[in-house]
């Protein structure tokens, strides 16, 4: 009873229940449906959105793209143009890339020691040859377009090398080559170049004669500095002999190298630079394989920048620095735009896919464009700007040729006596003095005038004081050709013609007169007619026309002084003239060379100045040396010691001499190092006697004689005959002087009454009876002139070529006052004997020539000299 009822109401809910879940079931089910569609449609919402966002995405990607595009095109369309032909170039230039290697390989490796002209000469067959073996290869090739690097050769001109196209490749050869330079510089050019280029870099500039060179080297190649070798030889330390092969090996992983004994590391850094001051030295075979050999005189071109640049420093200051800051701007500039131009290109070149995606690379370069434009912009201005400055500064490149000229006149003194060297320093000093003391004005021709005039006289002068006397009038007249060279007024194959007479080949043409015209004379006749000016033409047929009137200037005394024959003295110019005398009477070469300077230069350059010791010495500083080129019979030691005595140094203060020879030289060191303390001399007589110890003289004068350790009253004077072996920087840095009797009769006598003792007017009035005094004392003057000039004449003037000199000149003069001032009576025949057969008589070997001395001085030493 109780249970059933329960069942039933348990089964009536089962029942009930299994409804409900049905239903249940039913709901979920539809619950199910409506959840899957609410997702589909959330998914499809989701995928709209992101839809949305992509397309929003791409519109601002787009939006950027175009942005960056417009940058792109705005600041690289410009360049569109540029990059077109210089790809057009590159494109040839790659055809021909092969053929200007070879020559550029060819140029660097063998002509480096050669000149200008040799070098373009070589060029030129080599390109011929390439065209020939169908090499491709530029016509307009230059080492330059080839291996140059415009910014780099900029800061190298910057840094002093010379802005001509024959140093930049010297500079680009030095960059170049595998093997060390050594740089033939007498002009110091390379030397301020390296030194310049390599100071921010630890230079370190070393001698062969500094005692610890080998440990700085050492230390530059472990550390991989600099290192400059001034002042080489024609022999090079063996020492060196790994360093210039670059006898490098590893051990360790490390590369070294053996110097000497020792085994030290090698720096790839390390770079080596020698240097010689020698004009034209002679390196062995063995020498030349180790080292690139490279020829740095200096050029004409460079040498009147360099000259331009001085003489608008010293006149418009203000202009030449202005120059001098825009070049260095414009330097800078450059350096930044080709620094842009690689990062623009290095940008383009590694970006990958879109470069409009790339938001770095599009910033770059609108960034490195917009300071292209800004320094362009700069650079418009400054270009400007510098055409202005050198408008103005090349109304003195005149004077700039004009100065470059006289050096190159001076430099080739070398090749007629080693001893007559002169250092581009010493020329450019005298220069800014000149300009500075040449006569001032406003109208700038006139100004130039001035300069010029100023400037030529002044070399002159100072060069003369160096030359021995047969060589000034030499120098006169190569200054004359060579000014009137540069200004087109001589044809270089008549002065090639009058210098060596042309080649003999078989004469043609009989000699018309071989009575009197010798075959040589007739033979150059002949060629002088075929020179190519074409001046001269004709000359050999009327020679055998006009046979007499020729002869009649042949025959004269004075040839030099005639006119010449039929139309020939109205055709010919002036130095036309001087080739037919030296076909006809070249023993009057001499008097018409004086007269065609005379002509051409004036007067004055025919007449060199009288020696001046005072003047040498006002142009001499504490660290230059005084230098007496001696020649026989000159003894310049009297008249130095009286110029000493005069200038206060006497007693304890007299010049400190000694005459070097084997083992002198450690005094003569000693005594220098005291007197540059003391401020006082030293004299350094016949250094050609001891010429191995010059090396260490050279080294004193150069490491040890410096402004910070030397008194300024200090001087070293040196006597010297001519010789190879002495040292070019003492003779390039110091004042030179010869001490010869001068040539000519004039010039003779004045010479006499400007030395010692006639100069001194103490000793000149010290005569008890001075009219007897004064005639007798110009008779001996103008014998003691006589018989010098007595030994240009050969055999004529003396059988035997005598060396009489100043103190024969100078005791007889002392000996003539002390005989006047002790008798009353005329005391000639004792003076006559005293000079006849003592002072003068004394040297006489001859008895022909005692006799002509005799003669002479009778003439000279008579009772009507006093009375009349």
């Amino acid at each position: 009873k109780v249970v059933a009822p329960k069942k039933a109401k348990l089964a009536e809910a089962e029942a009930e229940l299994a409804v409900q879940m049905a239903k249940l079931e039913e709901k979920r089910a539809e619950l199910k449906a409506v959840s899957d569609k609410l997702q589909a449609l959330k998914d499809e919402l989701d995928a709209m959105v992101q839809k949305k966002q992509e397309l929003a995405d791409n519109i601002d990607l787009c939006g950027k793209k175009l942005e960056r595009a417009e940058q792109l095109i705005g600041g690289l369309g410009g360049e569109r143009s540029r990059w077109t032909s210089l790809a057009a170039e590159l494109g040839q230039a790659y055809t021909r890339v092969t053929g200007d290697i070879l020559l550029s390989s060819g140029v660097v490796a063998y002509l480096g020691a050669f000149t200008v002209t040799y070098r373009e000469k070589c060029i030129g067959e080599w390109i011929q040859l390439c065209n020939e073996k169908g090499i491709p290869c530029s016509e307009g090739f230059t080492l330059d377009a080839t291996l140059g690097k415009p910014v780099l050769i900029r800061d190298w001109q910057i840094a002093g090398l010379p802005v001509d196209s024959f140093s930049t490749d010297n500079g680009i050869i030095v960059s170049n080559g595998r093997r060390w330079p050594l740089m033939i510089d007498p002009q110091g050019q390379a030397n301020k170049w390296v030194k310049n280029m390599e100071k921010d870099h630890k230079l370190a500039v070393i001698k062969l004669s500094d005692t610890n060179f080998v440990r700085t080297l050492e230390n530059c190649i472990q550390f991989g500095h600099p290192a400059l070798l001034e002042n080489v030889g024609e022999q090079l330390d063996p020492i060196l002999e790994t360093i210039l092969l670059k006898q490098t090996f590893k051990q360790g992983g490390v590369e070294l190298i053996r110097v000497g004994e020792n085994v030290i590391e090698y720096s790839p850094d390390f770079r080596f630079y020698i240097t010689t001051r020698l004009r034209n030295p002679h390196y062995l075979p063995e020498v030349a394989v180790k080292i690139t050999l490279l020829n740095f005189m200096i050029t004409p071109e460079g040498l009147t920048d360099q000259l331009l640049g001085i003489v608008a420093a010293q006149e418009r200051p203000e202009l030449e620095r202005k120059k001098n800051e825009l070049i260095l701007e414009s330097a800078a500039n450059n350096r930044a735009l080709k620094e842009i131009e690689d990062k623009i290109l290095e940008v383009l070149s590694s970006s990958e896919g879109n470069i409009l995606e790339d938001e770095t690379g599009i910033k770059v370069l609108s960034s490195s464009k917009t300071l292209s434009i800004e320094i362009s912009e700069k650079q418009v201005i400054a270009e400007a700007t510098s055409k202005e400055i050198d408008d103005t500064r090349n109304g003195y490149v005149p004077v700039a040729e004009h100065s470059a000229t006289l050096f190159f006149t001076i430099a080739d003194l070398a090749n007629i006596e080693p001893m007559y060297q002169y250092s581009l320093t010493w020329f450019t000093d005298l220069y800014i003095r000149s300009i500075r003391d040449s006569d001032k004005s406003d109208e700038l021709a006139l100004r130039i005038h001035n300069l010029n005039d100023h400037f030529t006289y002044s070399i002159y002068k100072n060069v003369c004081r160096s030359l021995f006397e047969k060589d000034k009038l030499l120098f006169s007249f190569v200054l004359t050709v060579q000014l009137m060279t540069r200004r087109g007024e001589v044809d270089d194959a008549e002065w090639r013609f009058l210098l060596t007479g042309g080649v003999g080949l078989d004469n043609p043409n009989p000699n018309p007169a071989p009575a009197w015209l010798s075959d040589k004379s007739w033979g150059e006749i002949v060629r002088a007619s075929d020179l190519p000016s074409g001046g001269m033409g004709g000359l050999h047929a009327d020679v055998t026309a006009n046979t007499e009137a020729f002869k009649a200037f042949y025959d004269s005394t004075s040839p030099q002084l005639e006119t010449l024959p039929g139309v020939w003295e109205d055709k010919l110019n002036d130095m036309q003239k001087l080739i037919l005398l030296r076909c006809l009477r070249p023993d009057k070469m001499v008097p018409r060379v004086q007269q065609f300077v005379a002509d051409h230069m004036g007067q004055r350059y025919t007449e060199p100045p009288t020696f001046d010791l005072p003047g040498s010495y006002s142009d001499s500083h504490s660290c230059a040396a005084l230098i007496f080129v001696l020649s026989p019979g000159a003894d310049p030691m009297a008249s130095l010691l009286k110029f000493a005595e005069a200038e206060g140094y006497s007693g304890d203060r007299a010049p400190q001499t000694i005459s070097l020879g084997q083992g002198q030289g450690p005094i003569a060191e000693k005594l220098i190092k005291e007197a540059m303390v003391n401020g006082t001399w030293v004299v350094l007589q016949n250094c050609h006697l001891y010429t191995s110890w010059l090396s260490r003289l050279e080294f004193i004068t150069e490491e040890v004689i410096v402004p910070d350790q030397t008194h300024k009253d200090f001087r070293l004077w040196l006597t010297s005959y001519p010789t190879d072996d002495f040292p070019v920087s003492i003779l390039q840095n110091g004042v030179k002087m010869t001490n010869e009797p001068p040539k000519g009769l004039r010039n003779n006598l004045l010479r006499s009454y400007l030395n010692d003792p006639i100069s001194d007017p103490s000793f000149f009035r010290s005569c008890k009876t001075p009219q007897r005094w004064e005639k007798l004392l110009f008779a001996l003057c103008f014998f003691h002139g006589l018989i010098q000039e007595r030994r240009n004449f050969g055999p004529l003037g003396w059988n035997i070529p005598y060396e009489f000199n100043e103190s024969d000149l100078r005791i007889s003069v002392r000996q003539m006052q002390m005989f006047l001032n002790d008798y009353e009576e005329l005391p000639l025949p004792a003076l006559t004997y005293l000079c006849g057969q003592c002072n003068y008589g004394g040297r006489v070997t001859d008895d022909w020539d005692r006799r002509l001395l005799g003669s002479l001085l009778s003439i000279c030493y008579s009772e009507s000299t006093v009375l009349e």
